[in-house]
């Protein structure tokens, strides 16, 4: 057999298609595009393609990602999304263009570390505006150290300031919490005497506000993943229907059918937990057609969000390896060895991605 199963199919002509009309809509309103390639196991073939379609940086949370693409030869510049540690700092300052930072011990340390490279590197202050996660809480806190950076650190240039948001708390983006960054940009350059070249208004989330046409003047830099990668969250989850430029059906994972029978749909004896110690509930709905594929939750994660492409399929569990099927009402009349194929979502994408074990494999130009 001359292909390898589970595997990841990406459509590189729906993949580029998002890519530019993200960039384009985005600089039509003076904002910059940091092509997130994190959720995708930072896959070459997707960093260049993101180059290639307009995005001003490469942008991962994993510096393994950043020494693939310089081995790879992809031009950067490269952002390191998660505020490092300590230990990271000589590979942070080796091989990022930008990172986001939120501690000014860690900046005083990066410092250091520059200055023994003999490089200047460029760093976003974070703001936390309620999302919870990294980022300055007290805002006069952050304008100091903003300063000090300007002022104290001289292997240091302070590029900007940004935000998350959604990613933990899932506070929603919108032209208030936005225009509190504004706020604190110009808070900044004020204090320093010169304008920022980034301020930067979180990540997918943030890009409906863009698409509505209500993202606040000063916002000029997003950095985005899922939007071009999947293009379903905002379509799908949030609802927003008219935004059909962006292609769905991006990734889609196919995986062999190993078994095919009739079974119970209620497990029989006595239960307890299971291998990830919950305790499941389970519908008694008589014998029926079930099948197993050959993959299960250490390869996408939680199986029961995944979406069947095959007709009246249904996912119902899975274990480690393995996704249990109901396939009772399919039309096609299923057999050990066919293949079954399933969209993706973010965390599903960012699971199978990560694993050296299942296949990549483009389509299109």
């Amino acid at each position: 057999m001359d292909r390898k199963f589970p595997r990841i199919v990406i459509d590189r002509d729906k993949l580029r298609n998002n890519c530019t009309q993200i960039v384009k809509h985005c600089e039509a309103r003076g904002i910059a595009v940091a092509g997130v390639i994190k959720g995708a196991g930072g896959l070459p073939e997707i960093a260049r393609l993101y180059r290639s379609c307009g995005a001003a940086q490469l942008a991962t949370s994993r510096l393994e990602q950043m020494e693939l693409w310089r081995r790879e030869g992809i031009p950067g510049p490269y952002m390191l999304l998660r505020v490092p540690g300590l230990s990271e700092l000589p590979e942070v300052a080796r091989l990022a263009g930008y990172s986001l930072q939120s501690d000014a011990t860690t900046l005083d340390a990066l410092n250091s570390v520059c200055a023994e490279q003999g490089v200047t590197h460029r760093v976003i202050i974070m703001a936390d505006l309620g999302d919870l996660r990294e980022g300055f809480w007290d805002k006069t806190e952050m304008v100091e150290v903003c300063c000090h950076v300007e002022q104290g650190l001289d292997h240091l240039h302070l590029a900007g300031v940004g935000v998350n948001l959604g990613c933990y708390g899932a506070v929603k983006p919108t032209p208030e919490n936005m225009g509190q960054l504004v706020d604190i940009a110009r808070a900044v350059e004020a204090r320093i005497g010169r304008q920022l070249e980034i301020v930067s208004g979180g990540a997918t989330s943030s890009y409906t506000l863009v698409h509505w046409g209500t993202m606040p003047q000063g916002i000029n830099h997003l950095r985005i993943g899922e939007t071009a990668l999947l293009a379903k969250d905002l379509q799908v989850d949030w609802g927003i229907s008219d935004m059909d430029y962006l292609l769905r059906g991006t990734m889609r994972l196919e995986a062999e059918i190993i078994e095919l029978r009739k079974k119970p749909t209620h497990p029989v004896g006595e239960t307890v937990i299971d291998a990830f110690g919950n305790r499941p509930t389970f519908v008694d709905r008589g014998m029926r057609l079930r099948a197993l594929a050959a993959f299960g939750r250490a390869d996408v994660g939680q199986v029961e969000t995944l979406l069947c492409r095959e007709p009246g399929m249904t996912v119902i569990g899975g274990s480690s390896d393995h996704c249990i099927l109901d396939v009772e009402d399919c039309p096609r009349a299923l057999r050990v060895g066919d293949v079954v194929s399933f969209d993706l979502s973010y965390s599903h994408m960012l699971y199978a991605t990560g694993r050296t074990d299942i296949a990549v494999v483009f389509n299109g130009a």
